[in-house]
């Protein structure tokens, strides 16, 4: 019972905080430019796919996605295969071990914000163990100890409080995102480890040549990925926007069947 009465002041609290923050950022992106211009509710059809699709800055969107597609064809891409041609797949993997270390205590604390303290301790541990026995996060000793990595992050968090998804926004750089998601990226940036520490300007310098290496490093896992997308889709936005959601939706999904299990392994509310 005490489990239920929890969930639903989340979830309650989730909405209102929803409300402020889905404005916010709706009111942020109309700034930049014009909606799309919904069709007739009388076209009862054409209505209902609209508001399904749930993209209402759609021209806006499609510009930034032109912009980033330029952006990879001249930049991103051609460092990328560069970077691919002076490096192992064993490099590459442990390079992607570190930065996922890094996002471990931001996980820490969404899982925390949850109200899923299992996961939280798991994530601490995974910081902790492959922070010194893995050498800074580069091998993955904890995985082997029987600490998974299990991910999420503040956009997932606000989902679990009940926050709406909100209409799909495509950013500069950073690509797809929702009036729910965007508000994970200052959470990311500010729970990272080097941003946390006291500054100093080696901490921001080697901050900066992270950043870069971790785009570098995720864009080469992705080359053949997103070559398909681009040679087979009819509309490579819309592709993007739909398997974008998908993955969030199979995210919540995943959370929430987690969510369960431990409310269902929860000790019951002694009776009075």
């Amino acid at each position: 019972m005490r489990v239920k009465q929890e969930k639903g002041a989340r979830r309650r609290f989730g909405r209102t905080l929803g409300r402020g923050l889905g404005l916010g950022a709706s009111l942020l992106t109309l700034a930049l430019a014009g909606c799309a211009t919904p069709p007739p509710k009388s076209d009862t059809a054409d209505y209902q796919a609209y508001q399904q699709v749930n993209d209402p800055l759609e021209p806006t969107n499609r510009t930034f996605f032109a912009f980033n597609n330029r952006l990879d064809r001249y930049v991103m891409k051609p460092v990328a295969k560069g970077y691919v041609a002076v490096t192992t797949q064993p490099i590459r993997t442990h390079v992607g071990n570190f930065f996922t270390n890094m996002g471990e205590p931001g996980r820490t604390l969404n899982f925390m914000a949850e109200g899923m303290p299992t996961d939280a301790g798991s994530s601490l541990m995974r910081f902790l163990i492959n922070s010194t026995i893995g050498i800074g996060g580069i091998f993955d000793p904890a995985s082997a100890l029987g600490y998974k990595e299990t991910d999420t992050d503040f956009g997932l968090t606000l989902a679990i409080w009940g926050v709406p998804a909100g209409p799909y926004l495509y950013l500069p750089v950073f690509g797809p995102s929702g009036a729910r998601d965007v508000w994970n990226l200052p959470v990311q940036y500010f729970a990272s480890p080097t941003v946390a520490a006291p500054s100093s300007t080696a901490l921001t310098d080697f901050g900066y040549t992270a950043t870069g290496l971790h785009l570098i490093n995720t864009r080469a896992g992705l080359l053949d990925t997103i070559d398909q997308i681009n040679a087979t889709a009819l509309d490579p936005y819309a592709t993007f926007r739909s398997l974008y959601r998908q993955s969030r939706a199979s995210q919540i999904q995943l959370i929430e069947q987690r969510d369960k299990q431990g409310a269902s392994a929860a000790p019951a509310a002694p009776q009075n």
